[in-house]
């Protein structure tokens, strides 16, 4: 029997799979707390500065005039991050996502080659230490580069974690634990907003908010490997093994479970090459679908983090704000387990017509008066924009791991992400295109979601189609495809028009 056959046997999402499903769920909460993390420790509380008639002092003179006028401990108050070194607040947040970009790119490969479960917990393990080296930090510099550290290994093990979800359960789950894993990344962000109100002093906050990590580690040791990346690398007898030991937690005992041969990832007699990174460019099928998704994630990264930051520069209690920027994507989850499983929806037309949606609304902006107080005003587009982005981003999350055989997957994802990390870093300097024109940010945000919406009807639909362990099996020929072929000329036809 082939691996789908197997799991139908030993249970698709049977009580073992669920737990193992909550582990990886909930270690997102985890990481939701380290990435949000400098937002709150990173605090800039209203200052005075005694003004001295002599020269300019030294940063250690300066540091005695400076008098905060709101009790507020953060690195900014402990290091007087403020004037001229106030540009350390936000380096420290970029090195955080610019080491996201880095685990995205190193861990997708990694884990492809040496397994899910060696990389994801040896990631875990670091992200931890690295997050006590970030609460414990005697000066700046530490700080610095222990947020760089978490964030390698946060991009690294969010990817892995995400995997595995998929992979440890049937097919017919996937949109499910999918949609779990981006569901309560957004209850974790909320969380830590509560967390901050509860504990106020900086290093006592990321102390705690770390220490969450070590249970999840202890949790995460017990769980096997992943059979699909055993069985898609030849490795027929283990993934049995796993498969085994999963039907027997189940209640379903499969001692005669038996899997059909498949041609392995690696090079073996045959002589055929390992699978790499630049089979992602190099397979015809795979380049198309690399391309389309990488603009797909990183529209998506712009106009997720462009309106989040135009969200924020509402005025209000910080820690109120942290948790709404968390409750605002809950909505979209529910939305998408009902849309991606429905047959005239399905993966494809849902994640496009949510990004059409988000663009919309940002389109709606720019007929809306700035200070309008009617319930239909920018501040409220924003965040419909902002619901309508998180649901196309998690359905994209999903797609991807759908659209990439099990022997590339990881690195597809990487790739992917990597290109989302990007639109992270390029989203903060959107506002500032207001200086050319005042609806000028909304207008970059429109069109990335409505020309992101577009190519994603370049790309085949998933749902209740077999998912590809090989690259060999991509080449093999399918219905769906001549749907795709004549959905790829519409698209086509219409972007010329444009």
């Amino acid at each position: 029997m082939d691996l789908e056959e197997a799991l139908q046997v030993v249970g698709e999402f049977g009580p073992y799979q669920k737990q193992a499903v909550v582990v990886l769920v909930l270690t997102q909460v985890y990481m939701a707390c380290q990435s949000m993390l400098i937002v709150l420790v990173g605090t800039t509380p209203p200052y005075q500065l005694r003004q001295l008639d002599s020269a300019t002092p030294s940063p250690e003179e300066h540091s005695p005039q400076i008098v905060f006028t709101e009790d507020v401990d953060s690195i900014v108050t402990e290091w007087f991050l403020i004037k001229q070194q106030a540009y350390k607040v936000s380096l420290a947040g970029s090195l955080f996502f610019f080491g996201l970009l880095l685990g995205n790119v190193i861990f997708g490969p990694l884990s492809d080659k040496v397994g899910r479960r060696p990389v994801y917990l040896t990631g875990l393990f670091f992200e931890v230490l690295f997050g006590y080296v970030t609460a414990l930090a005697p000066n700046y510099e530490v700080f610095a580069a222990s947020r760089l550290l978490v964030g390698l290994m946060n991009g690294g093990i969010g990817l892995v974690c995400f995997v595995l979800t998929q992979e440890y359960v049937g097919k017919s789950y996937w949109a499910m634990t999918g949609t779990l894993a981006s569901m309560t990344f957004a209850v974790g962000i909320s969380l830590f907003g509560a967390l901050g109100y509860l504990i106020r002093p900086w290093r006592s906050l990321a102390m705690a908010a770390n220490s969450m990590g070590v249970l999840f580690f202890l949790l995460s040791v017990t769980l096997p490997e992943s059979p699909r990346w055993l069985y898609s690398q030849g490795r027929r007898e283990e993934a049995e093994e796993v498969l085994r030991y999963m039907a027997v937690r189940n209640g379903n005992p499969a001692n005669h479970l038996v899997l059909q041969r498949v041609g392995a990832a690696r090079a073996g007699p045959s002589g055929r090459p390992s699978v790499g990174v630049l089979q992602l460019l190099l397979h015809p099928v795979l380049r198309l679908r690399t391309l389309v998704l990488m603009y797909v994630w990183y529209a998506c990264s712009l106009v997720y983090y462009g309106l989040t930051l135009g969200a924020g520069e509402t005025s209000g209690n910080r820690f109120v704000n942290v948790a709404m920027y968390g409750l605002v994507e809950l909505p979209a989850y529910p939305l998408c387990i009902y849309f991606i499983n429905k047959h005239w929806a399905g993966r494809r037309k849902s994640m496009a017509g949510f990004l059409g949606l988000a663009g919309s609304a940002c389109l709606l902006t720019m007929f809306i008066p700035q200070n309008t107080e009617m319930l239909l005003n920018v501040t409220s587009l924003a965040l419909l924009g902002k619901l309508m982005v998180s649901a196309a981003f998690n359905i994209t999350y999903v797609y991807t791991a759908e659209l990439y055989p099990t022997v590339i997957r990881n690195a597809g994802l990487g790739v992917c992400s990597m290109s989302c990390r990007f639109g992270g870093i390029l989203a903060p300097f959107v506002p500032s295109m207001r200086a050319l024109h005042q609806s000028m940010p909304f207008t970059v945000f429109c069109l990335s979601g409505l020309t992101a919406g577009c190519l994603g009807l370049l790309l085949p639909e998933t749902l209740n189609q077999p998912a590809a362990e090989t690259l060999e099996e991509l080449e093999r020929p399918a219905p769906h495809r001549v749907l795709e072929s004549k959905v790829k000329t519409r698209v086509a036809q219409s972007v010329l028009l444009l």
